[in-house]
């Protein structure tokens, strides 16, 4: 294992010409990165930032590998609509790239991913297509905790509550909805999530995993034994370690270059 390395602060462009921030996080002593992911914050599309995810990236890149946390504007703070903070993300991705290949990695070589609601846009970048699709890509997604699973299953009720609040027309919640997406040749993804999850059920979990299997992609999950919601922030519970050793090596096995 490598020591901890350089930190520093860069920017990209959001949909709305404003700026936002990547916190980005390297190798120490000029190692190159031998793999990368952009990770984004969960706090349901209106809190965090990306120094919640901070933690991960610095032990990330005490691994050989470049790690990024990256914001996005949040509903009620720049974006009218879950569409801006998607936008954002997709925006977010391609700045990464280019930020990667500065540093010698292609998007062969790159994963995105998050916790929350930030798995959930992460996730849906990879899965749907953009009206402009990015110069750079992702070969690998990493979802710590995702929500939006299986919006589908909601009532009705509940789905017009939730869409709402997410700033978009009643109907149009199941556009949102990851089971929605699954079809083959979707990146290799893993999957973090606790028994005992109280925002998105572990079952809702499981099914996504089954429904990618079946479509011929690599899927795996991994179950955390009674653990709620955000169970893989450090000092929240005693998995943070084995989050990051298991996300280090889907990283270096899947993406990282040879």
């Amino acid at each position: 294992m490598t020591r901890a390395g350089s930190e520093s602060s860069a920017s990209y462009r959001a949909a709305d010409g404003s700026e936002l921030p990547l916190l980005v996080f390297e190798p120490a002593g000029g190692t190159p990165p031998r793999a990368g992911i952009v990770l984004f914050h969960g706090g349901a599309l209106r809190e965090g930032s990306p120094d919640g995810l901070a933690p991960h990236c610095r032990a990330l890149a005490s691994r050989g590998i470049l790690a990024v946390s990256a914001g996005y504007r949040l509903l009620n703070r720049g974006a009218a609509s879950i569409d801006d903070c998607l936008a954002d993300v997709r925006r977010a991705v391609e700045r990464f790239g280019r930020l990667a290949a500065s540093r010698g990695l292609e998007a062969r070589h790159l994963a995105s991913g998050g916790s929350s609601a930030g798995a959930h846009l992460a996730m849906l970048a990879a899965t749907t297509p953009s009206r402009t699709a990015p110069t750079f890509g992702v070969a690998a997604t990493v979802a710590l905790n995702p929500a939006g699973l299986n919006l589908g299953s909601l009532e009705p009720d509940a789905q017009r509550h939730l869409a709402r609040q997410v700033g978009i027309a009643d109907g149009r919640l199941i556009e949102y909805s990851l089971n929605e997406f699954v079809r083959p040749g979707i990146p290799p993804m893993q999957i973090h999530h606790g028994t005992r999850d109280e925002v998105e059920p572990i079952g809702s979990a499981r099914h996504f995993r089954d429904a990618m299997v079946r479509a011929g992609n690599e899927c795996t999950l991994l179950e955390y034994e009674d653990a709620e919601h955000g169970f893989h922030y450090p000092g929240n519970g005693r998995h943070f370690d084995d989050v990051i050793d298991a996300t280090a090596r889907f990283l270096l096995d899947r993406t990282a270059t040879t």
